[in-house]
Parts: C-alpha cells; structure tokens; sequence
C-alpha cells in the first residue's frame, strides 16, 4: 500500500535536544533552513525544495530534527530564497513530488507556522507568549504556563458496498467533476469509530460496519490530522444530509479507471484510500 504522501519524513525529530539552547545555537552554525512565506508556500526546483544555510536567519526557527549525517534542518516564516527556475510551490501542488525529507519539512514547517500565529497570547490569562524549546511550546510571559501545538483528529473513509462500488461525495466548491471520500472530525469524547459511523450517516444517510483503519496523514490545514478508514455499507440509500455535500454518488470501479470522476489531489490521503481500494 505505500504510505500516503504526507506521512513520508526522513529526519530524527531528536527532542532531547529541543530545551538545549547551546545545542541548538551550535546546530544552527551547520544547519539547514526551510523558509515559507505568509502563504505557506515554499520555492522549488526540480531538484525539491530550496534550502538556505540556517545561519542567515536572524529570528528563532523552528528546530525540526537531524539528518542521519548528523545536519540540523530548521523551518521558518519569511522570505524564500530563490534561484533561477525555481517557483512558489504549496504543500497541495508538490507534496506528493517531494523527498521523504522534503515532504516531512514542509509539513512541520507549515504546522508549526499557522499554531504561532494563532497562538500569540496564553490562553488561561490572555498575555503574550514567546516560543520556547525549539519552537514546539510556547510560555505564558506573565503566569509561566506551557502551551504545545495542537492536533485536530478527523476521519476519513472510503465507503465501499463490499463489491466494486464505493461512495464518494462532492462538495460544491470544488472543481467540476472532483469527487473523493467522505471526511469529519472527530468529537469530544467519542471514538474514532463512532466517528466514521455518526460521519458517514449524517453526511450520506448510510449506515456503516466493517470499520477497517488504513493510515493517517498530517493535513496541516490548519491542524488536521487525517485518520483514514474503510468501511462497508449494510443499509440506507445514499443521499446528502447536510450543507457540506451537494452531491454523493455511487462509482464503479471501472468508472474510477475511466477517469469518472474526477479524484482529489495526489498528495491527500483521500486520492491514497481510493487508489489503494481501486488496485486491491
């Protein structure tokens, strides 16, 4: 099966190393640096993604792991460096060309990017905060409470009758003919798999068992993670039961082969739970 394209990473993350300032100074005299812009977008070449010296960098990076050569690798939001025939690239554009290493950056990079800049001020007292260790926690500058990067859980399934047929939905602002997987999030106090069932019957009208899991993908959009699962129909005529779908629709696989519909970007976890489902 693969991995989806927004799992692949090919660093250590090498926390320890996260509340060690000297370290990380030093590190920084060697490192690499990803810069992305306000947009979340990064330059690229053919040969990936551009990196810079992490030494150039006047503000606090984000530390986001070492390289099996022992290279410090960092990520911050700024200007991106360019060269010729480079060009702006977002993680939905090129995620699924990258590197393992480039595509474990990028998605760090932009996670670590949009919880700073919605996390400017603590919380509990409503004071600034100023990142700490690394990045990856942010302190409260009046009471000294830590706060960490968020994860939002969401499921996302691919419906199938137990034969050739599986059910996708649209929703209406996506282009002409792009249909994928259904997908929610996850509520408080509620399993996964009450997840995709409540999901599924309240996007769909159906009703669902054989709750199969089959990976997960970061989807820093803002801070999604993506649980994906397949799961078989038992009852209900698909129809659509809520303002997030303007159409669900039974495919075939051999509609799929055909190029009917249109499926979501390569380097979501919905287009890898589809063609996985499809080649099995």
């Amino acid at each position: 099966m693969g991995q989806p394209a927004l799992s692949r990473a090919a660093l250590d993350r090498a926390a320890e190393h996260r509340t060690d300032d000297d370290w990380l100074k030093q590190a920084r005299d060697t490192g690499r640096l990803l810069v992305v812009d306000e947009e979340r977008r990064a330059n690229a070449d053919e040969d990936g993604l551009l990196l810079v010296d992490a030494s150039s960098y006047d503000g606090d990076p984000f530390f986001l792991g070492v390289d099996d050569d022992g290279v410090a690798y960092f990520g911050a939001v700024g200007t991106p460096p360019r060269k010729l025939g480079s060009r702006p690239a977002t993680l939905r554009d090129v995620g699924a060309m990258l590197s393992d290493r480039d595509a474990g950056l990028l998605v760090a990079t932009i996670a670590l990017a949009n919880w700073h800049a919605t996390h400017q001020r603590c919380p509990r007292c409503g004071e600034p905060t100023e990142p700490v260790n690394g990045g990856w926690v942010r302190r409260c500058t009046d009471d000294g409470t830590d706060h960490f990067p968020r994860t939002d859980p969401a499921v996302i399934v691919l419906i199938h009758d137990g034969g050739d047929r599986c059910l996708l939905g649209r929703q209406p602002t996506w282009p002409p003919g792009r249909y994928s997987t259904l997908a929610g999030f996850v509520e408080p106090g509620e399993s996964l798999e009450q997840a995709v069932a409540r999901e599924i019957v309240e996007e769909s009208g159906v009703v669902v068992d054989d709750i199969t899991y089959r990976g997960s993908q970061p989807w820093p959009f803002p801070a999604s993670l993506m649980l994906g699962f397949e799961a078989r129909v038992v009852s209900g005529d698909p129809a659509v039961g809520d303002h997030e779908l303007e159409d669900v629709q039974w495919f075939t696989k051999d509609e799929l082969r055909a190029g009917r519909p249109m499926l979501p970007p390569s380097a979501s976890i919905a287009h890898w739970l589809i063609t996985n489902w499809l080649n099995r």
